[in-house]
């Protein structure tokens, strides 16, 4: 079992999961440090860092337009992968990009070139469960996790066996579409939540749409934690580091005291 999904087995056993979404760069890259930081100290289990990409198939316009403005920032993924083996992270890291951006590095490097990093895991959202065996023999050999995310519209033969394949996390996606807030959740989404983390070996995660905390309340009912993302982006944007840890705090730290009492 790789180090990440072990990590994530043992903090599910104590607590709900909290993992919060970031683009690499969005405020110049020299930001990215203080706010893994901040994250950290609100409570994030592991942090998701987003790769710039042109081309962003998954993500919503919040965070298509963070992935602009790191791209006008010159943000490439050979520097950000130079910024973290400087850096030591609270928790773990995982990449969430797309598979130009991996391929076109050369896997082998990226392999070699994240060994002293606290990058643990890849979330990949264009490469099909079909075509995993173009990254897993190098990503197997190097302790990193491919995580695989789970759509509503996945029948449940499928979802068996991206469930036997799956590490680090499952992200259940909520919503059918890009991510993003103000979705509508469909009426028999927590029974489908409950389904696949009863069947799950390793934690269930719920992303896509989720902004708020009574989002959080909601799925921790069901399943072991949630993903954030464009609530986050949208609020470094807008409105600095020192709100968006007042935000992440208010996800996270009475739910930590609740599990603790």
């Amino acid at each position: 079992m790789k180090t990440l999904t072990t990590y994530l087995k043992k903090k599910a056993e104590k607590q709900k999961l909290f993992v919060p979404y970031i683009m690499a760069g969005a405020q110049g890259l020299e930001a990215l440090p203080e706010e893994i930081i901040m994250l950290a100290k609100n409570g994030a289990t592991a942090i998701e860092i987003g790769v710039p990409f042109s081309d962003p198939v998954a993500d919503g316009p919040i965070i298509q337009e963070a992935g602009l403005r790191a791209l006008a920032n010159k943000v490439t993924l050979k520097k950000l992968i130079e910024l973290l083996q400087k850096f030591d992270s609270p928790v773990p890291l995982i990449f969430m990009g797309y598979s130009n951006s991996f391929f076109h590095y050369g896997l082998e490097k990226l392999a070699k070139d994240l060994e002293n990093t606290d990058v643990k895991g890849f979330i990949i959202p264009d490469l099909p469960y079909e075509h995993r065996d173009l990254v897993l023999p190098t990503f197997d050999a190097s302790d990193l996790a491919l995580l695989q995310l789970i759509s509503l519209t996945s029948p449940q033969e499928r979802i068996k066996t991206l469930l036997e394949a799956a590490e680090g996390f499952v992200y259940a996606v909520t919503i059918n579409g890009t991510t993003g807030t103000g979705k509508d959740y469909r009426d028999n989404l927590d029974e489908h939540l409950a389904a696949i983390t009863k069947e799950s070996k390793i934690p269930v995660l719920a992303g896509f749409g989720v902004s708020e905390r009574a989002h959080v309340e909601r799925f921790n009912e069901c399943c072991d934690g949630v993903v954030v993302g464009s609530k986050i982006v949208q609020t470094l944007k807008e409105k600095g580091l020192e709100e968006t840890s007042q935000l992440v705090g208010s996800l996270t730290q009475p739910l930590e005291k609740a599990n603790a009492s």
